[in-house]
């Protein structure tokens, strides 16, 4: 099979020829048809994750099964798949209470701590394929449909996550990255009000049109008095920070309304100082979201099923085109998501 490596931290791709994978006891393999390119693996090539070298990345996939080893079942060959991006256990407490981000036992990362699938083929544990729901045309929308476990189901849970209620008012910083523009479609979707905050007006129409009520410049070093202004100085109810720097943390906590919610989830998960007396006498909550569980995945593959939301993918590409796609994540100059086709 043909397949892009990477042979260490900020280095090219290189395109390399590998024995086609064969499935393992419990293991599965897939045909990949695309696979999204975001942010999360483009960490990898630029060095700022460190992962044992060579290694092929990539892990948001449209694809079908191809071989199921013995002992698994529940998955049989032509079936159509995408991936859940840990390797979890599946059986420690947290796993088996459909908490698996907090697997206690996790293996990793499909494309970090194994081989991903910005190739032909990609082998891995069977529970870690999903199949997809009835109503799902993966092959007239393969990029689309291989980037929802990402770029929709990341969303998804933060709307859980924060508890997110109708005719509230949700703040999205980084509302122009992958994970940002559809953070707004998925709050419009829950009907919400929202207000898109980010540093680079050239993506505000672009905000505009995935479901902003409003915009806020951050470039201004003003985004909670912007905050405030548009809030009537009640504050917003829920702020979604995607960078989650120093600065931008701080401003959203400065931002929150009574009972207001701050989720914190990628960026660069900097420290920063809160009002504990904001968050006692407003009764307010500061939280976590660490990427999703597999029923997050599911209900969101059903929603776009049901026609109810849909990803943006901007930039679709062939594999061996993957360096030129990597330069675009990596200056932030990809609207919603980025993908490399695969197979057909």
């Amino acid at each position: 099979m043909k397949a892009m490596v990477l042979k260490g931290p900020n280095l090219p791709f290189e395109r390399v020829e590998r024995p086609d994978p064969v499935a393992g006891p419990g293991e599965a393999v897939a045909r990949v048809f695309t696979c999204g390119a975001g942010l999360t693996i483009q960490h990898v090539k630029a060095g700022r994750r460190k992962v044992q070298f060579p290694r092929i990345i990539g892990h948001e996939i449209s694809g079908e099964i191809v071989e199921a080893g013995p002992g698994v079942t529940g998955l049989k060959v032509g079936d159509a798949v995408t991936t859940y991006f840990y390797l979890d256990c599946g059986h420690c407490r947290w796993c088996l209470t459909g908490f698996e981000p907090l697997c206690e036992n996790s293996g990793g990362q499909i494309g970090l701590e194994c081989d991903g699938a910005y190739a032909d083929y990609v082998k891995l544990p069977a529970r870690n394929f999903i199949k997809l729901p009835e109503g799902l045309d993966h092959k007239k929308h393969p990029a689309e449909i291989g980037v929802v476990t990402d770029a929709l189901a990341t969303p998804y849970k933060v709307l859980r996550r924060a508890r997110v209620r109708a005719g509230e008012t949700v703040a999205v910083i980084g509302a122009g990255g992958g994970l940002g523009i559809h953070q707004l479609m998925m709050a419009k979707w829950a009907r919400a009000r929202v207000i898109a905050v980010d540093t680079k007006p050239g993506k505000f129409d672009a905000c505009r049109k995935a479901g902003a009520d409003e915009v806020v410049d951050a470039s201004t070093g003003r985004v909670a008095e912007q905050l405030l202004e548009l809030t009537g100085g009640k504050g917003v109810d829920v702020v979604v920070d995607y960078v989650s720097a120093t600065a931008t943390l701080e401003a959203g906590c400065k931002a929150l309304a009574r009972r207001g919610r701050l989720v914190t989830l990628g960026g660069s998960g900097k420290p920063f100082q809160a009002s504990a007396a904001d968050m006692l006498n407003k009764e307010q909550d500061l939280l976590g979201s660490r990427y999703v569980t597999r029923s997050d995945v599911l209900e969101s593959l059903d929603l776009v099923a049901r026609g109810e939301v849909f990803p943006l993918v901007s930039v679709l590409r062939p594999l061996e085109e993957a360096e030129a796609v990597h330069e675009l994540v990596e200056r932030g100059e990809v609207i919603g998501r980025a993908a490399l086709r695969i197979n057909g």
